[in-house]
């Protein structure tokens, strides 16, 4: 049995698309931790760190939203998330995945720390216009990246999609200005009947 921990909206949304798209069996566990679901020790043991999301698969634990849905796509994919090991596609999609987790992310959840996740002592708002400007720099350059085909990788939909289309939709939630053709790629993305269905399945657990 597959299980996610995680929060409606964050990075375990993710991981709950990726779950969908390949048809898999998979249970939710909400964490919430303003009740002190981040000190449960089956929590503890998918990820020390407390973080979510976390994912365990058979007893396989996996933390980090990345190489979980990575993870999933080379165990259960069998062709589809992901393109053919060791092509230029894969060189392709590996430059999309680091730079969309470490230039395009990074700024956003700069912002996100010093909002509200942070104690209050270490939030610092002075550095809320600096991440706007690093934001705003990567946005501009994935605009000048993005190619005119469907997907990042032409007609094939990839993880690479799922990590780009969540972090638009972060970008949304924080009112950051979003160039118009990564816009589009993001309205367009997150219209999969896949995306509705584990936002879905993870908003009733919350309940």
């Amino acid at each position: 049995m597959i299980r996610l921990y995680g929060i409606p909206r964050s990075r375990s949304l993710r991981v709950s698309w990726t779950l969908e798209e390949l048809g898999l069996d998979w249970q939710y566990r909400h964490i919430n931790f303003a009740n002190g679901d981040g000190k449960d020790p089956e929590f503890l043991a998918a990820n020390p760190c407390a973080k979510v999301p976390a994912l365990i698969d058979n007893g396989v634990a996996i933390s980090e939203s990345a190489a979980i849905v990575l993870y999933l796509a080379e165990k259960y994919g069998e062709g589809q998330l992901l393109p053919k090991a060791g092509t230029a596609e894969s060189a392709l999609h590996h430059k999309w995945i680091s730079f969309i987790i470490s230039e395009l992310e990074q700024p956003l959840w700069t912002m996100g720390k010093h909002k509200f996740a942070l104690p209050e002592a270490q939030r610092l708002p002075a550095i809320l216009p600096v991440a706007k400007w690093e934001f705003d720099k990567a946005a501009a350059i994935a605009e000048k990246w993005l190619p005119d085909s469907e997907f990042l990788l032409g007609e094939q939909f990839t993880v690479a999609d799922i990590l780009l289309g969540h972090t638009l939709l972060w970008a949304t939630r924080f009112e950051q200005d979003i160039p118009p053709k990564l816009t589009a790629y993001r309205d367009r993305i997150t219209q999969r009947p896949a995306m509705a269905r584990g936002l879905a399945k993870e908003e009733a657990g919350a309940v």
